[in-house]
């Protein structure tokens, strides 16, 4: 943002458009999340075990194109600044290679583990060209400490509620069972169509995030002055700016979370239909609350903040969220919950997961907004401004619940030697034991790791609003 140029306020349609970008980000997760191990094991046919460690791999190669990407936007110079120029470039890639991802031929499974490489790393470096920049714009978009929170809650509701509709109308309308598909969820025809809608949702919401806030470019930051770059000046930058100790403290944080995502998200379909035992309907009816999870933490993220601060909001949170998620699964091993078909059964799992789910929605908008405080520490310490490239570590580690995360749940059903084609009631009780445990004890294990991580992170109000009384003491100084 030029100094000389004062913004005006951020109204609330900057702040819609600016959320409704989180949605491309949101199917993209979901898909992958939810659908996409499940697709190449169950109706594809390939091993889960190998489909895990396929994502994992894409995980593995798309290392390096996420803080390229970020140094990359916060250096370009433009007549449509830093950001926006990655974020109109990302939107047709991201559609078309969603899409075909979805809709893959006819090939022999080897071919079809190489196309779902080739997909999956194109998706996840495509993804970053729009997710990196975006996300990068919220430090430059305000300096408040509290309206921070609510930008990212803003676009944590809508990333939520973008891939939870896409979820609905999978449940809702393309997997319910048919004549030729007993079992829903086996219906090939059902995810090729998932492919288009979800694809066109992706670039609808990318270019209205750009369109919507590319009113507030004037009023960015100004790119740096040009300069020649190497490489090896790329990578001593970037790991200078990611030096900070209380942003290691986030990104190892933000890594659990993220494994610990992916796991749940993963392992959600086998948990719902074969652990529980519920219906289509109830599943359906289950997959709708996301939308009021994502809701209540629209509202409950700002309000913790105010009351707590930013590090505490999020230690209080996670503690109570995360010791409630995994222990209707838990207290299932050990028989201290109502038996499969119990009418209080399903409320019961369904009210905690509801409510649990809001605080750990509330919980990511608070802990990714205590990144862009990170800012300001940085430009004191470097005299750079690498929002970008912080941001890049995060959504490197989001991308993570869709490989490690992955990866971890296709051992699981291994070792559960969970059956092909299950139908529910008829799973062996072990590989069902098997799947509980690996499901409610990992996430106790890497929800843990995640607090511990935290605990690290230093900066507060006091010391953001001190940071920037120092940059604008420094900005002030005639060179």
């Amino acid at each position: 943002m030029s100094e000389a140029v004062t913004p005006p306020p951020i109204g609330i349609g900057t702040k819609i458009a600016y959320g409704i970008g989180a949605a491309a980000y949101g199917v993209k997760d979901a898909g992958f999340g939810y659908f996409l191990l499940f697709f190449y094991t169950y109706v594809m046919g390939l091993e889960p075990g190998l489909v895990g460690l396929i994502i994992f791999l894409a995980l593995v190669l798309d290392a390096f194109s996420d803080p390229i990407v970020g140094y990359m936007s916060d250096n370009w110079r433009s007549k449509w600044g830093r950001r926006h120029p990655f974020m109109y470039a990302a939107a047709i890639p991201v559609a078309v290679s969603f899409f075909l991802i979805w809709n893959p031929p006819d090939m022999s499974d080897g071919a079809l583990l190489v196309y779902v490489l080739v997909l999956a790393v194109l998706i996840r470096t495509f993804i970053t060209f729009f997710e990196t920049p975006s996300s990068a714009l919220l430090p430059e978009l305000s300096q408040d400490y509290y309206e921070r929170t609510s930008l990212q809650a803003y676009r944590l509701y809508f990333g939520w509620t973008g891939g939870s509709m896409m979820s609905i109308m999978m449940f809702g309308w393309l997997l319910k069972p048919n004549a030729e598909y007993a079992i829903g969820m086996l219906n090939r025809d059902a995810y090729a169509m998932y492919g288009i809608i979800s694809s066109l949702l992706i670039f609808a919401s990318i270019m209205i995030s750009a369109v919507g806030t590319h009113s507030r470019i004037p009023y960015l930051r100004e790119p740096p002055v040009k300069r020649k770059l190497s490489l090896g000046t790329l990578f001593k930058e970037i790991f200078e700016t990611l030096a900070e100790k209380s942003f290691f403290a986030i990104f190892v944080a933000t890594l659990f979370g993220a494994i610990a995502s992916g796991l749940y998200g993963a392992l959600s379909f086998q948990m719902l239909r074969y652990f529980w035992e519920f219906n289509e309907g109830q599943i359906f009816i289950w997959t709708v609350t996301v939308l009021l999870s994502a809701l209540g933490a629209l509202i409950i993220a700002p309000m913790m903040t105010r009351w707590l601060g930013k590090k505490r909001a999020v230690m209080a949170l996670g503690v109570v969220a995360f010791s409630v998620a995994p222990a209707p699964a838990i207290l299932r091993l050990f028989n201290l919950m109502p038996v499969n078909g119990d009418p209080i059964l399903f409320p019961l799992v369904l009210t905690i997961n509801t409510i649990d789910l809001g605080m750990i929605i509330a919980l990511q908008a608070v802990l990714y907004s205590m990144i862009a405080d990170l800012v300001e520490q940085s430009e004191l310490k470097t005299g750079r401004r690498s929002e970008g490239v912080f941001y890049a570590a995060v959504t490197f580690t989001r991308k993570s619940n869709n490989g490690l995360g992955l990866f971890v749940a296709g051992i699981v059903l291994s070792i559960a030697n969970f059956p092909d084609k299950a139908v529910p009631g008829q799973v062996p009780e072990s590989a069902l034991w098997t799947l509980g445990a690996g499901f409610g004890f990992l996430l106790l294990l890497l929800w843990g790791l995640m607090m511990a991580a935290i605990s690290f992170y230093k900066i507060d109000r006091t010391g953001h609003e001190d940071n920037l009384r120092k940059l604008a003491q420094k900005q002030s100084v005639p060179s």
